[in-house]
Parts: C-alpha cells; sequence; structure tokens
C-alpha cells in the first residue's frame, strides 16, 4: 500500500522515515520534504479551526505522475507523510485514514515509553513492523 511513511518533528526534521524501494529511497525523501510546505499551508489555512478539530487527517498533499503524497498532523504539531503508489485505485480515502490512526496509535506508544527521549530518532521495533505491515498490506 504505502511505500514510504516518515514522522517529521514541529521542527521539521525527520523522527522516522522508511521507504521499500532502496533505489528511490532519495526521491521518496526529496517528495516528503517538498510535501511539508503544503502541510504548512494547509494546517495555516485551517487556523485556529485544527485546534478544536478532532479530525487531523489532511488529506491528498498532492499528486504526482507515478505517486499520491497524503499528510496527517497530531495535536503536538508531529507531521505524518505517507507516499502511495497512483497505479493502487483500490485504494479509498477512509483507508488511507486509518492508516494514518494506526500510524498515530503506534507513533503515542512510541512517546509513552520512558526510554524514549522526546525529538530523538525513533527507534522502536514495535513501530518499524507496524510501518513494514503498512507497507506489505496488499489490497
Amino acid at each position: 500500500m504505502a511505500v514510504c511513511v516518515a514522522v517529521i518533528a514541529k521542527e521539521n526534521y525527520p523522527l522516522y522515515i522508511r521507504s521499500t524501494l532502496t533505489e528511490n529511497e532519495l526521491k521518496f525523501h526529496y517528495m516528503v520534504h517538498t510535501s511539508l510546505d503544503v502541510v504548512d499551508e494547509k494546517i495555516s489555512a485551517m487556523g485556529k479551526a485544527l485546534v478544536d478539530q478532532r479530525e487531523l487527517y489532511l488529506g491528498l498533499l498532492y499528486p504526482t505522475e507515478d505517486y499520491k503524497v497524503y499528510g496527517y498532523v497530531t495535536n503536538s504539531k508531529v507531521k505524518f507523510v505517507m507516499v502511495v503508489d497512483s497505479s493502487n485505485t483500490a485504494l479509498r480515502d477512509n483507508e488511507i485514514r486509518s492508516m494514518f490512526r494506526k500510524l498515530h496509535n503506534s507513533y503515542t506508544d512510541v512517546m509513552c515509553n520512558p526510554f524514549y527521549n522526546p525529538g530523538d530518532r525513533i527507534q522502536s521495533r514495535a513501530f518499524d513492523n507496524m510501518v513494514t505491515s503498512m507497507m506489505i498490506q496488499v489490497c
């Protein structure tokens, strides 16, 4: 389903980034970082409505010829970016939304770990396994 998943801190540096295809890894890193501008635009356009809103899913940030980039932001302004293959037409918006909820729940578990220092790169095996399962899941 997903070909790249990234967790970006409030200050726009990556806490976690993983892609399936190593030959396109630099391309995915570029797509994730360019999508941060779109995320910031959507957050500023929502303004204070985002604070009251329970749904933090930003939707499709931008499509390219081969991929679609989706975004999600937490209450603490941590951004999740997911790159999905455009050829997967069976993937619906509510499925992307549920993938982000799973990612957010797993991220919350990482943050609740007393041995994790906030701001450090995420090196949790459980988080990595959850991301891997999202990437190899077949529709």
